[in-house]
Formats: C-alpha cells, structure tokens, sequence
C-alpha cells in the first residue's frame, strides 16, 4: 500500500492544502530544508571567514573547488542504489538511511569546521569543508532518490516544488542567517548552531514514507564496471533513438543561466550598489519572488503538460537576462534605478525559479526508480558542467562586449536551446512513456 494519503491525481491544485494531509510533501519541504543547509557553508558563506583570517586571494579563490563533490557526485551515486547503509538501511531502508547516515556526515564536519580556525590551522577547514562536500552532495543524491521513487510523474512538479522551497529555507540560514551569527557571537558558535540546523531534515527522513521499490532487495552485485554502467545503460536504452538530443536539451537548458549568474553581482557592484541594497533586493525580495515562480511552474505544468512548461521555461529563463542587460545599460546609481533594480533581478528571480522546476521535474522523470539517484545525478552534472564552463570565460568576453552585450548575449545562448526543446517535445511523448517505464 502507497504511504501518501492524497490520491496521486488530485483534482484541484491546493499546495498549501496538500502539504497538511500528504506526508511526502511534508518529509520533502524538510528534506529540502536540510539539502539547502551545507552547500554554502563548504566555501559561499565560509569565504567571508577566510576573508577575514586573511588567508591570500590567490588561496581563496583555489578553495572555491571544494565544492567540486557538487559537480561529481554522479561518480558514487550508482552505489548508493545498489548498497544499504549499515544499520541504518534495516532501521530505514535503502534510501532514508543513507539520507540520515549522510546528515549525520554533514554535522560532524560542520562541528569539525567550528573547532577549527584557517587563520592557524588552514588544513584543517580545508579538510573538514572537502569533507562537507562529499557529504552533502551525497544527501543531495539520496534525496533525489527518494522524491524520484516516492511519487509518481504526476507529482514531482509538486514534490519539486516544496523541495525547493525547503532548499531556499536551508539557504537563507546557511547564508544571511550564519552570516548574522558570526557578526553577533563569532563564526565558531555560528558553524556549530548550523550543526543544530540540521535537525528538521533529520526528523523529515526518520518520518518520511518509506517508497515500495526500497522495501525490495538490491539487485545483486555484478562488479564495479557494471554498476557505474548500468544506469547509463537504462538511461540510454530506454530513451532510444532521442538519447542525444534529449542529453543536450538537459545540458544546454541552464547554460544561459549559469553563464549569466556569474556576472550578476559584478554588475551590481560596478553599478555602484552597495551590499545592503544587493542583500535587500537579492535575498529579501528575491525568496517570495523566487517562491512564485516555483509555485507558478508545478500550476503550470498540471494545466499544460510537461513538455510545453519546458519549452515556456526555456524560453522565459533566457529572455529574462534581457531586464539584466536593460540594467546594465540604464541603472547606474542616483535617481528611481533602485527600482529599475529590483524589477530587473526579480524578474531574472521569478524565471529562474520557474525554469528550474520545469527541468527538476524533467529530469525527475527521465530517471527510472531503479537508478533513481545514480541517473538523477548524472542529468543533474550533465546540466551543470557545460554552464559551469562557459562561465569561466564571461569575463573575458564583458572586457570585449560590455555589461549590456554579454547579457543581451546569454539571453540569445537560449535561441538553440529553445528549438531543441521543440524537436524533443514533438518527437519523445515523455509523459506517457515514462510513466510506463518507471
């Protein structure tokens, strides 16, 4: 029997409503609290303390790689399907208890950052904060896995949805909100408050619904080969003759995005804003914008379908860099451009939140539950890596074009993007064939 109390198909779309009487969409707004917890405490959030012990730029900048395990956690994921943690996975199953084991990891290396200080010991954080990375790219993993194998197609939009608003909670407290605790007690008491931060995603994983296919053994061990292979091979056979375009759908959707995102804060500050008026319109405009775009996705795709959603996404994401590229040419400080601003960033906010949905969902049903987090997580580098990339190359290209040409630029990266989303959507019938697959 299905853990959820809600039907899978409800008539009227409620989130609010749903999240009080479906368990799953409750374990997911936690589980997505705790997956947005570590990621900028490895090196985002953390840089203002090495800033602060003084450790070199050349230094700094070299540390920002310990987020690498982010971008390379499709490596480990296949075990993670196939393996139980010890103990853990009788008391819990096969995912959950690799979501807890993978909490417990990220709390021991918060607690071991504390204890540290990179002003006498860099080793030290550097050590604790690789560590936080493998740890938390692995829960990442196991999260995904359990959302993905938890609810059918036809819920991920809603599962996706409140993850993401957990993930922009996690964040929030990880980033603005450890940022306050260093100023008010120091950054040692903060990093080990951010150890207690990780107690709502740990009662969400001990409460969560245990999915059928984890009540089921593992396939049985065929070698190390095989299991890296395998869910490539799944992914590759079950897609069929559409494997390549719809792999280079996922790796170009985001590029736009990723190589946008890079040059956002500089142009803000060459603009002449000051922290306060970034922190102001990024952070605390930017969560309820952020918010309804999300919300506006998962409607969105229960009333169009998944495939026209990801068409409108791809195209909505890359034209909003054209509000970032009117900034760049018409906000300099003095005047109303404040507003000019805020209007810009929330609306490159606002589709962000909307196009990451859309693809979340997408390549949550291009995962069968099988290879859940091993398939999940190779989609999820595949998207990020091309982006990643491009970006390293955005400054060189805003000393030849400017501000407003290079995102007048990214926005025209989306052009292709979107007509491969055209071709995908006519010739692969996703929503009915992953259904059947899955």
């Amino acid at each position: 029997m299905r853990a959820e109390t809600l039907p899978d198909t409800p008539t009227r779309f409620a989130p609010v409503r749903e999240l009080l009487h479906d368990r799953r969409l409750a374990a997911m707004l936690g589980l997505g609290f705790s997956s947005g917890i570590p990621f900028l405490l490895v090196y985002g959030t953390q840089s203002a303390w090495l800033s602060e012990a003084h450790v070199p730029l050349h230094i700094l900048s070299l540390l920002s790689e310990m987020t690498l395990a982010y971008k390379l956690k499709f490596l480990w994921a296949p075990f993670l399907d196939r393996c139980s943690p010890p103990v853990l996975g009788r008391l819990l199953g096969r995912r959950r208890g690799w979501i807890v084991a993978a909490q417990i990891g990220i709390a021991v290396c918060l607690a071991g950052i504390a204890f540290g200080d990179p002003a006498t010991r860099l080793w030290w954080t550097i050590l604790f904060s690789f560590a936080l990375g493998i740890a938390g790219s692995t829960q990442d993993v196991v999260i995904d896995g359990w959302r993905i194998t938890a609810a059918p197609v036809e819920r991920q939009a809603l599962m996706s949805s409140w993850s993401e608003v957990g993930w922009r909670l996690g964040n929030l407290v990880s980033g603005a909100g450890a940022l306050y605790l260093a100023d008010a007690v120091g950054w040692h008491a903060a990093y080990l408050v951010m150890t207690l931060a990780m107690l709502p995603g740990l009662v969400a994983a001990w409460a969560a619904p245990e999915p059928d296919p984890d009540r089921q053994p593992a396939t049985p061990w065929r070698g190390f080969t095989e299991t890296i292979v395998a869910p490539i091979r799944d992914l590759g056979g079950r897609l069929g003759p559409v494997a390549v375009p719809v792999l280079l759908l996922v790796a170009g959707f985001r590029m736009p995005g990723y190589v946008s995102s890079a040059m956002a804060v500089p142009l803000f500050k060459a603009l002449h804003y000051s922290n306060s008026d970034i922190a102001t319109v990024t952070k605390l405009f930017g969560f309820p914008v952020a918010l309804a775009g999300t919300f506006l996705a998962t409607w969105v795709v229960k009333r169009l379908g998944l495939m026209p959603t990801l068409l409108i996404g791809t195209v909505f994401a890359s034209l909003s860099h054209l509000a970032l590229a009117y900034l760049a040419l018409r906000g300099d400080r003095g005047g109303g451009e404040f507003w000019l601003f805020a209007t810009a960033v929330s609306i490159d906010d606002f589709a962000y939140a909307f196009a990451s949905i859309v693809l979340i969902t997408y390549m949550s049903a291009l995962s069968s539950s099988q290879y859940a987090a091993a398939q999940y997580a190779l989609l999820t580098s595949l998207c990020a890596f091309p982006g990643s990339l491009l970006a390293g190359l955005s400054g060189y290209v805003i000393e030849r074009t400017g501000f407003t040409g290079f995102f007048t630029g990214t926005a025209l990266i989306g052009l292709p993007v979107a007509l491969m989303a055209l071709w995908v959507w006519r010739h692969h019938a996703l929503d009915t064939a992953t259904a059947e697959g899955r």
